[in-house]
């Protein structure tokens, strides 16, 4: 597959967040927009409102105007993300031969499982974690042990260690499934944390498999560090993909990469899971890659400014839900205990992201807002929310101002001291 020529971004200097208006983005007919009726405001599901980089508009546009909608080819995803990798985070020994293309991050990550875990093995999580992770190790038929974020919501290298020495005592081959950066705290692992972790894995013998597909939405003023960089870290894996920076859920595609000690494994990975990404996603993530940086700068920029906005309208509107202000990613990890609201935890549990309840449940009803519920994301989830604000400053602006009338009426009724 040829490389798509990078284009001259007119909006380059432009806000993408800022592109759309609510009734274009209510013509859309992807999950976010068509789960929930007109009224309410999505910000839940991980889809931004922007429109498509031009370059990976070019490159589309080109693929269709030539009938090139046949299998995918070659390396040039990976050689595009590894040239990324170069600029953006001085990965310079990243090596293409040693990565294979997949469906998309999860199922990637299940593959990735299967090559060196078996049945029944251990997967240890970073609890509250992406709910996902629970449903598809256990879909794959390992089983999940939880290490529980500390107050910091950063990892706690003790509950790791336990988590671990628990998973080794189980026998087999357990693993350890990374969230970097992680989801839904918008923490940005430090190289010393994740270096820690490499150095526990080791003592106990667990190969670490890092989901990194945020990792090009680490907001300024931090750095990411790609697992695979750090001391310890040969015989691991990652998965990333171009998926949530740019917008691309809807076109399929990801790379698995392996550290030098690992690529036999990956090796072994069936031919058959290369042939479930879609060609257009892999043109789409390749283009991304190679010619969508000035596009994702701007957007770092309109996600910067949201991050800053929306700690505004929340000491305005509801001063008593906490702002754990995130160093990456678009999501925002809301502590909502203060104001009372049962829980209301189903019998779902982590993983059923169809399931809403708690704070959540309350803001869909009474706010018409739709935000994600702490509780899907396990131990140290119920009482918190996810709020995705990868929209415009209007429509943050009305749904933050929605949720704080919905939280003074609810106190008004109840006679409750919230807010």
């Amino acid at each position: 597959m040829g490389s798509p020529a990078p284009s001259v971004d007119a909006s380059a200097d432009q806000n993408p967040l800022t592109r759309l208006t609510l009734d274009e983005l209510r013509q859309r007919t992807s999950v976010k927009w068509r789960m929930h009726p007109p009224d309410v405001l999505p910000l839940w599901v991980a889809e931004q409102d922007v429109p498509l980089a031009p370059p990976v508009a070019d490159a589309l546009h080109r693929a269709i105007d030539l009938g090139d909608t046949g299998y995918s080819h070659g390396t040039a995803y990976a050689e595009a993300l590894g040239e990324f990798a170069a600029r953006r985070w001085g990965w310079h020994d990243f090596r293409a031969d040693h990565t294979t293309v997949v469906p998309d991050v999860m199922m990637g990550i299940v593959e990735v499982l299967r090559l060196v875990t078996g049945p029944g093995d251990a997967v240890v999580v970073c609890s509250p974690v992406y709910p996902p992770f629970y449903a598809f190790v256990g879909n794959a038929g390992r089983q999940v042990i939880e290490a529980p974020l500390g107050p910091d919501l950063r990892m706690d290298l003790a509950a790791l260690d336990e988590a671990f020495r628990r998973a080794r005592a189980g026998g087999g081959r357990p693993a350890f499934l990374l969230c970097n950066p992680h989801n839904p705290t918008g923490v940005v692992h430090r190289r010393d944390e994740l270096e820690a972790v490499a150095t526990l894995a080791d003592r106990h013998g667990l190969r670490v498999i890092s989901d990194e597909i945020h990792a090009p939405l680490v907001l300024p003023g931090t750095q990411f560090t790609p697992y695979l960089t750090v001391a310890g870290a040969a015989n691991a894996f990652a998965l990333i993909s171009a998926s949530k920076a740019w917008n691309l859920a809807g076109l399929k595609a990801a790379v698995a990469v392996a550290g030098p000690q690992a690529a036999a494994d990956l090796a072994r990975m069936p031919e058959e899971v290369g042939h479930g990404p879609s060609h257009l996603g892999v043109i789409a993530h390749t283009a991304a890659f190679r010619a969508g940086g000035q596009w994702l700068d701007r957007l770092l920029d309109g996600l910067d400014a949201n991050r800053t906005l929306l700690q505004t309208l929340l000491a305005t509107h509801l001063p008593s839900v906490t702002y754990h202000r995130p160093e990456g990613t678009y999501l925002a990890w809301l502590d909502c205990t203060r104001l009372g609201i049962d829980t209301g935890q189903s019998d779902g549990g982590p993983g059923v992201a169809s399931d809403v309840a708690g704070p959540a449940k309350m803001f869909l009803d009474h706010a018409r807002v739709a935000l994600s519920s702490g509780h899907v994301f396990g131990t140290g989830g119920a009482g918190f929310v996810r709020l995705n604000f990868a929209t415009s400053p209007t429509i943050l602006t009305e749904a933050v101002t929605r949720m704080g009338r919905a939280v003074d009426a609810h106190r008004s009724s109840t006679g409750s001291a919230l807010g």
